[in-house]
C-alpha cells in the first residue's frame, strides 16, 4: 500500500486511513442516517466488513487512498474519512469523497477535511480534475462540494443511478 501523507488542519488530522479503523468504519456505516445516499452491501455484515477491509487494503496508486479523520482535542476519536481514489476503484477518473459521523454533520468538518486532500491531488499530485459524484438528494455533501470549489457539471447516470457531477480543475 502507497504512504500516504498526513494533513493538519486548524481542528483536524487527517491520516491515512489503516485496519485499525475498520470497527470504526464499520460503526458508522450502521447509521442509516450516514448511509442513505450510499449504495453498497449494507444489509450483510460479512460482505460489508469484507468490502471495507477491501478498500482499505486496495493499491490506489501513488498519493491515492483513504484517509481517516480525528479532532485535535479528540484524537482518538474517529470522526469520518476522505477519500481520493479511482471513480468506483477502478478509474480512469479520480474522485473525492466524504463520510462523517452524523454527530459531526454541520460543522464545517468535511470540507475542513476534504480541503487538503483536494489540494493533495491538485497541486502535489498535479492531477487534470478530481470528480465527486453525489446523490442529488444529499444536501449536504453539495454543499461541501460547493464549499471546495468544486464546479457543478449537472446530473449524470450510471450503472442504473443518478448522481450530481462536481469538478475540479
Amino acid at each position: 500500500m502507497p504512504i500516504l501523507p498526513t494533513f493538519r488542519t486548524a481542528r483536524l488530522t487527517i491520516r491515512p486511513r489503516t485496519l485499525a479503523d475498520l470497527d470504526a468504519c464499520l460503526a458508522m456505516d450502521r447509521d442509516p442516517e450516514v448511509i442513505r445516499f450510499v449504495p453498497k452491501p449494507w444489509t450483510d455484515p460479512a460482505g460489508h466488513a469484507a468490502f471495507v477491509r477491501g478498500r482499505m487494503q486496495a493499491d490506489y496508486g501513488p498519493g491515492l487512498g483513504y484517509w481517516s479523520v480525528f479532532a485535535h482535542d479528540r484524537p482518538e476519536h474517529f470522526l469520518g474519512w476522505i477519500l481520493l481514489i479511482p471513480c468506483d476503484g477502478i478509474g480512469p477518473e479520480i474522485e473525492i469523497g466524504w463520510r462523517f459521523l452524523r454527530e459531526t454533520w454541520g460543522k464545517g468538518y468535511a470540507t475542513e477535511a476534504a480541503q487538503p486532500v483536494l489540494d493533495h491531488a491538485m497541486d502535489t499530485l498535479a492531477l487534470d480534475r478530481v470528480v465527486a459524484e453525489i446523490d442529488p438528494n444529499n444536501a449536504g455533501s453539495i454543499k461541501v462540494a460547493r464549499k471546495l470549489g468544486m464546479t457543478d457539471e449537472g446530473l449524470i447516470h450510471k450503472d442504473g443511478a443518478t448522481w450530481h457531477a462536481f469538478a475540479m480543475r
